[in-house]
Formats: structure tokens, C-alpha cells, sequence
């Protein structure tokens, strides 16, 4: 297990811009280098004693001590954004409530979607199980009750976008 003692022997980590530099020369990385490169999934990877490590979670084990008990929620929704300012411990619970709209919506309002059969706009929130808002032959009474569930249940004010 890296600790942060290590972990500030090998990079430096700018808070403001969320960047590490390598402070060594090893395997062919130069000190003064940016360490990482993304992963498969769009996250910034730093390789560590030879472990791969996502960059957010190390940024939060060099500024606190510690690694993160739980989730790591990217406030602004960029994963190679590791700024420590837009980072912030979440649960699973808590980190779905600021998720991106999904690519496959078509509405343009995550959990709302038309019914063509009905001819109506039906809305929802979360998952397992998602729960129902309604249905609305207006678009804009549908958005309404999406985004009143979204402020009663404590969403993120980026979830969807």
C-alpha cells in the first residue's frame, strides 16, 4: 500500500491544476515529466512501486494521508480533472445523484424520455428501483417534475448535463 510519505517521493502534485510531475527518472520517464497517461476508461493512470493508481485517488492520499474510504465523485464530470477542488468523497448513492445525462438520451433531461405508443412524457428517477414521476403530454410539466424530485432528493446541481 502506497503512503503519502512515498507517494511525495516520487511526484509533486499541483492542487490548482491537479497535474503530477515525476520527481524521478525510472523506467524511462524523466524527472520533471507529467506522470500517467489515461486508461481504456477515459481515467488518468499513474504507475506507483509498479501499481497502476487512478490520479484522483492519489491526489487525495498526497493532500490528505490517506486513500479514500469510498468514492471519489468528479464534481465537474471530467475524469482527467483532478483538481483537488473538484473532488469530493461520495458514496455509490451519492455519486449517481451527479452523473452525466446518459448518451443514449434523447429528451435532453436525464429520466425523461417520450412514450410514443401513449403519446406522453414520462419521467423517473434512480435506479433500482427507479421510481416513477408521471406521465405529462407537456414537455416542460415533465421537466418541472424531474428536476423538483432531483432538489427534493439532494441531487448534484450537474447531474444530467
Amino acid at each position: 500500500m502506497i503512503t503519502q510519505e512515498r507517494l511525495k517521493e516520487l511526484v509533486s502534485y499541483d492542487a490548482e491544476t491537479g497535474v503530477f510531475t515525476r520527481l524521478t527518472t525510472t523506467q524511462g520517464a524523466r524527472a520533471g515529466s507529467i506522470a500517467g497517461g489515461f486508461n481504456w476508461k477515459g481515467y488518468w493512470l499513474i504507475c506507483v512501486d509498479g501499481n497502476r493508481c487512478r490520479a484522483h485517488r492519489l491526489a487525495w492520499l498526497y493532500m490528505y494521508g490517506k486513500m479514500p474510504e469510498d468514492q471519489l465523485d468528479h464534481i465537474n464530470h471530467d475524469k482527467v480533472d483532478n483538481r483537488i477542488s473538484n473532488l469530493r468523497e461520495v458514496t455509490n448513492s451519492v455519486n449517481h445523484r451527479n452523473m452525466k445525462k446518459p448518451s443514449n438520451n434523447t429528451s435532453g433531461v436525464a429520466g425523461l424520455f417520450w412514450w410514443d405508443d401513449r403519446q406522453v412524457w414520462q419521467t423517473f428517477i434512480g435506479s433500482r428501483p427507479r421510481k416513477s414521476l408521471g406521465n405529462y403530454k407537456d414537455f416542460f410539466e415533465a421537466v418541472c417534475a424531474r428536476k423538483s424530485a432531483e432538489r427534493k432528493l439532494n441531487y448534484h446541481i450537474n447531474h444530467g448535463k
